[in-house]
C-alpha cells in the first residue's frame, strides 16, 4: 500500500472525525455491571470563539476520556455551552446599536427573541470549533444552559433555597457596574494598580477654629460623607473623638468617631466616611449608626444629593470638587499615589460600591458541606496545593449576591402582588395573587451566571427528575479546570451538589494551569502576541497541537509557555509517525498476522518487547495521576528514539517472519498507547494497516503482562546502543562521513561482541579488527566497562583534524566569554525571562562540557 510521502492533517482529520460522529463511538449508554467514568465539560460561554485555554482543557478531558474507554470504562463526556447573561447581553446590544436601537427601545420580550436568535445563529460556533480539536464528547447529550429542562432545574433549585431560608433580600453593600448596569459578585471584579492622586483636605471644627485633616482618593464621595473616622489607639486624635465637622461644599455636620478598623498609617490616620459608597465606611457606618447618602445614579452620575454638582459623571465631580475645595481653602497637598481599584471582569470599567437590594445566599450552611467533602476526601483536588486555597476561601465566605439587573438569563421566580403587597416564591409563572386574586408583578431581575453553572454535574443529568443517566453517571469522575475558576464554578458546584443531590459532584478536580506566550506574559491584544488554537490546527494539526498541551503539562499545575517553536516539535513528531507508519505498512504488506509463527525471538526483539511493557506500565499509571507531560516525553523517547532509530533499523537488515511479528505488535501497541493524546493519526495508520477493525477505540489499552519482560535484555541493549552512538560521535569528532568504514576495536566480553559484531558493523559503518593497531592514532571512549578505540586511517591527514578541534575548542570559549558577559550583566539578570537566563547557563554548561571532551580527544591526536 503506498501512502502520500508527506503527512497532511487536513486530509485526515475531517475524514476520522466525521467517521466517529457517524458510528456514534462517542456515544454512552448504560450498561449494568460497567463501571461509567463521567466528565462534565466545563461550558465555554455561548458568545465564544475557541481560545487556547479551551483547546487545552478539552486536550486533557479528552486524554482522560479515550484512556478511560480503552481501559473498558463506559464513558461520557458531556459537552455544553452556558448562557454567559452579561456577556452575551452586551454582545447583542453592540449588535442593536448599529441599528440605531437599544433593547428599552425593543422591550423584554423582543430583545430576548433577538437573543435566542443571535444564539442560533452563532451558539454551534464554539462546538463547530471543538470538534476540529478531536473531542470524543456525546454530542446527542449536548446542553445549553437556558434549556426548557435546565431552566426548570434552575426555577427549583432557587425556591428550594428560597424555602429552607437560605435565600434572602437585603439592602447590603454591593459591586455595582454603572456600564453593564448590574450587580456583581467578588469573584467578577478584578483588581488593579492605577496612578492617581491623594488628596488631604481640611474638615473644619464646627464650634471653633481649626479642624481635621483626611486624605482621600476620591474627594468627589465626600458630597456623601456622615463622619470622620479615627483609631482609638491614635493619641494624635483622642481628644477631638466626639468633635463635630462642618463638611465642606455641602455645609452638613459631621462627627469624628472611633473605630479600631482605621488605618493609621494611611494618610493622615484620620479618613472620612461615606457608608453608600466604600464596603469598609459602610461597615463602620452600620457599627455607628450612621446616615447612609447616595450620590449617584446607576450609570454612575451624581444625583440629587450631590447638590450644584448634579448631572456631572464621576471624574467631571471629582475635577469641579477639587477646583472648589481649592478656592475654598480646604485643599491642603495632593500626591501622586498608586493603589488598587476594582473593574469589571466583563467590560473592564471601574466598578462603584453601592447600596442596593439584592438577592442573597446565606453561604455559612453550603460553605460547611463544602469544606466536610473535601476534608473527608470524597473530593480529591490535584494539585493538592489547591485544597489548602479552597479550605481559605470557603471559611472566609461571604453571603452571594446572585440577582443581576440584565434580562437575558434565568429570572428570578419571585412575584410581587400589586394589590396585597405580598411576595410569593412560584416553580410555575403565575398571573394573578393566590391570596386576593390581585395582578402580580414578576421580578425583573436574573440570577447570576454562576448560580445555573452551579447546577452543571446534575442538572445536566436531567436533575430534578430522577433519570436513569443520572442514577448511572452521577457522582462524575473527574473534573478539568483551570485554577482560574477555583472559586466561581467549582467550590460552588460542589457546595450545590452536595446539598441538592447530598453526594459530591465529581470525585476528583484536576487544575491545570493557564496559558501564557514563551516568555511567560498573559496572552492579549495588546501585546499582539495571541494565538488562535484554529490557526495553529489549520496549520500545523489538531495532533501535533494537542501533542503540544500534553508535553508541557505539569502536575504541579503551573502555568504553560507556549511557543510555534514546541508546536513545530510536535508536528515533526508526526510526520515521524507518518513515515515510520508507511515504513511498517509496506514491510508487512506480505505478513499474515492470523498465521501461525514459531517464534525465534532475537535480543533486539525481547528488548523492544520489554521496552514496550514498560512504557506500557508508565503510561497506564502516569496518565491515572494526571501526569500528561511525562508520559507524553516518555512515549516521544520510546516511539522515535527507541523504535523508529533503533528496531525499525535492526529490522531493515532482517526478513524473518519473528522480526515482522513483533514488528507489527510494536507498532500497533503504540498507536494504542499513542491514542488518547494524538487520535487522528492513530486512528489513521490503525485502520490503514488493519482494515478489517472498526476502531482503534474500542481496543483494549496495554498493559505491562501483554509482553514479555527481560530486564538483563534492556541493561544488555542500553550498551549495544551506546557503543554504536561512541563510534558515531567519535567519526564526527573526527570529521569523518558517518558512511565512511573504519576500522574500531572492542575490549568487552567476548560473548556481547560475538552476538552484536555484525550489528555494530552495518549499523555503524565499521569494520571491528581484534587487537589495537599500534601504528594508527586513535580517539578512545568507555561507557560501562566497554572500551571502543576509532582509528583514523593515514589517507586523513592527522594535521587537519587537530586544526577543526583545535578551531571547534577556540570559537566554544569564545562563545563561552559572551555568555559570562551576559551573566554578568546585571540589566539581563533583572530583566530576561527566567526561562531564557536558564537556557543561557545551559549552554554554557554544555559548552563547558564539549570543551573538556574535545581537549581530551586533542591530547589523543597529538
Amino acid at each position: 500500500m503506498d501512502l502520500e510521502t508527506v503527512y497532511s492533517p487536513k486530509n485526515i482529520e475531517n475524514e476520522i472525525y466525521n467517521f466517529w460522529i457517524r458510528e456514534k463511538l462517542f456515544k454512552a449508554e448504560i450498561k449494568k455491571g460497567v463501571t461509567p467514568f463521567t466528565i462534565v465539560m466545563p461550558p465555554p460561554n455561548v458568545t465564544g470563539s475557541l481560545h487556547l485555554g479551551h483547546a487545552y482543557n478539552s486536550t486533557i478531558q479528552d486524554i482522560m476520556i479515550r484512556f478511560k474507554k480503552m481501559k473498558g470504562f463506559e464513558s461520557l463526556w458531556l459537552p455544553g455551552v452556558d448562557h454567559a447573561g452579561i456577556a452575551t447581553q452586551i454582545m447583542v446590544e453592540n449588535e442593536l446599536l448599529k441599528e440605531n436601537l437599544t433593547k428599552e427601545k425593543l422591550g423584554r420580550e423582543e430583545f430576548l427573541k433577538r437573543v435566542w436568535s443571535w444564539k442560533e445563529k452563532y451558539g454551534d460556533r464554539i462546538v463547530n470549533q471543538q470538534k476540529r480539536l478531536g473531542i470524543y464528547a456525546d454530542w446527542d447529550r449536548h446542553r445549553f444552559t437556558m434549556d426548557s429542562d435546565y431552566q426548570k432545574a434552575v426555577i427549583k433549585a432557587f425556591i428550594t433555597l428560597y424555602n429552607d431560608g437560605l435565600i434572602y433580600k437585603g439592602e447590603y453593600m454591593i459591586n455595582w457596574c454603572p456600564v453593564c448596569k448590574t450587580a456583581l459578585s467578588d469573584l467578577e471584579v478584578e483588581h488593579i494598580e492605577e496612578k492617581t492622586k491623594l488628596y488631604f483636605i481640611k474638615y473644619p471644627f464646627k464650634d471653633e477654629e481649626g479642624g481635621i485633616i483626611i486624605a482621600t482618593t476620591r474627594p468627589e464621595t465626600m458630597l456623601g460623607d456622615t463622619a470622620v473616622a479615627v483609631n482609638p489607639n491614635d493619641e494624635r486624635y483622642k481628644k477631638l473623638i466626639g468633635k463635630v465637622l462642618i463638611l465642606p461644599l455641602i455645609g452638613r455636620e459631621i462627627p469624628i468617631i472611633s473605630d479600631s478598623e482605621v488605618d493609621m498609617e494611611f494618610g493622615t490616620g484620620a479618613v472620612k466616611i461615606t457608608p453608600a459608597h466604600d464596603p469598609l465606611d459602610f461597615e463602620i457606618g452600620e457599627r455607628n449608626n450612621l446616615q447612609k447618602i447616595n450620590i449617584l445614579t446607576l450609570d454612575g452620575f451624581i444625583n440629587e444629593n450631590g447638590g450644584k454638582y448634579k448631572g456631572l459623571s464621576r471624574l467631571e465631580a471629582r475635577e469641579k470638587v477639587v477646583e472648589d475645595l481649592q478656592k475654598g481653602g480646604f485643599l491642603i497637598e495632593i500626591k501622586d499615589y498608586i493603589h488598587s481599584i476594582g473593574i469589571h471582569d466583563r467590560c473592564n470599567k471601574p466598578i462603584e460600591p453601592m447600596i442596593s437590594k439584592q438577592w442573597f445566599i446565606k453561604m455559612k450552611p453550603l460553605s460547611d458541606l463544602g469544606l466536610k467533602a473535601v476534608r473527608e476526601e470524597n473530593i480529591k483536588i490535584i494539585p493538592e496545593k489547591w485544597e489548602k486555597v479552597y479550605e481559605n476561601w470557603l471559611t472566609n465566605i461571604k453571603d452571594w449576591c446572585i440577582s443581576r439587573q440584565i434580562w437575558w438569563g434565568h429570572r428570578i421566580p419571585i412575584y410581587y402582588c400589586k394589590n396585597c403587597n405580598k411576595m410569593f416564591a412560584s416553580e410555575n409563572e403565575i398571573k394573578k395573587c393566590p391570596d386576593c386574586e390581585g395582578e402580580v408583578e414578576r421580578d425583573p431581575d436574573v440570577l447570576d451566571t454562576w448560580f445555573s453553572s452551579a447546577l452543571w454535574p446534575f442538572a445536566t443529568l436531567g436533575w430534578p427528575k430522577e433519570t436513569e443517566d443520572l442514577k448511572y453517571f452521577y457522582p462524575t469522575s473527574l473534573l478539568v479546570t483551570g485554577y482560574d475558576i477555583l472559586f466561581f464554578w467549582v467550590a460552588r458546584m460542589i457546595m450545590f451538589g452536595q446539598y441538592f443531590m447530598k453526594k459530591e459532584p465529581f470525585k476528583n478536580v484536576y487544575i491545570h494551569g493557564l496559558i501564557r506566550d514563551e516568555k511567560g506574559r498573559k496572552m492579549s491584544k495588546t501585546l499582539g502576541n495571541v494565538m488562535d488554537p484554529i490557526e495553529v490546527i489549520d496549520e500545523y494539526g489538531a495532533d501535533a497541537t494537542r501533542f503540544t498541551f500534553s508535553q508541557l503539562s505539569t502536575l504541579g499545575g503551573q502555568d504553560i509557555n507556549l511557543s510555534i517553536g514546541r508546536i513545530k516539535f510536535s508536528r515533526n513528531f508526526m510526520n515521524k509517525i507518518w513515515n515510520s507508519g508507511r515504513f511498517v505498512i509496506n514491510f508487512l504488506k506480505d505478513f499474515d498476522k492470523d498465521k501461525k509463527i514459531d517464534l525465534k525471538l532475537e535480543k533486539e526483539d525481547i528488548w523492544i518487547l520489554s521496552r514496550l511493557s514498560k512504557v506500557s506500565q508508565l503510561a497506564n499509571e502516569l496518565i491515572d495521576s494526571y501526569e500528561f507531560g511525562e508520559i507524553s516525553n516518555i512515549l516521544y523517547e520510546f516511539y522515535w528514539h527507541e523504535f523508529c532509530d533503533w528496531y525499525i533499523e535492526l529490522s531493515k537488515l532482517r526478513d524473518d517472519e519473528t522480526n515482522k511479528y513483533v514488528l507489527f505488535e510494536v507498532f500497533i501497541n503504540s498507536l494504542k498507547l499513542l491514542h488518547p493524546f494524538i487520535p487522528f493519526i492513530t486512528e489513521k495508520l490503525y485502520k490503514l494497516i488493519l482494515s478489517e477493525e472498526k476502531t482503534i477505540l474500542l481496543t483494549n489499552y496495554p498493559k505491562e503482562n501483554d509482553f514479555i519482560f527481560d530486564g538483563k535484555t534492556i541493561e544488555e541493549f542500553e550498551i549495544f546502543m551506546n557503543i554504536n552512538k561512541i563510534i558515531r560521535n567519535l567519526k564526527s569528532i573526527l570529521n569523518l562521513p558517518l558512511k565512511k568504514k573504519v576500522k574500531v576495536y572492542i575490549e568487552y566480553d567476548k560473548e556481547f561482541l560475538s552476538y552484536w559484531k555484525n550489528k555494530i558493523e552495518l549499523l555503524s559503518f565499521c569494520e571491528i579488527v581484534d587487537k589495537k593497531i599500534e601504528d594508527l592514532k586513535n580517539l578512545t571512549e568507555i561507557y560501562k566497562g566497554a572500551k571502543i578505540f576509532v582509528f583514523l586511517e593515514k589517507e586523513y591527514p592527522i594535521e587537519d583534524r587537530v586544526n577543526i578541534l583545535k578551531n571547534e575548542i577556540t570559537s566554544l570559549k569564545k562563545e563561552n566569554e559572551n555568555l559570562n558577559k551576559r551573566l554578568e550583566n546585571t540589566d539581563f539578570i533583572n530583566k530576561a525571562p527566567l526561562e531564557i537566563i536558564e537556557e543561557t547557563k545551559k549552554k554554557r554548561e554544555e559548552n563547558e562540557e564539549r570543551i573538556k571532551v574535545l581537549s581530551t580527544h586533542l591530547e589523543e591526536l597529538i
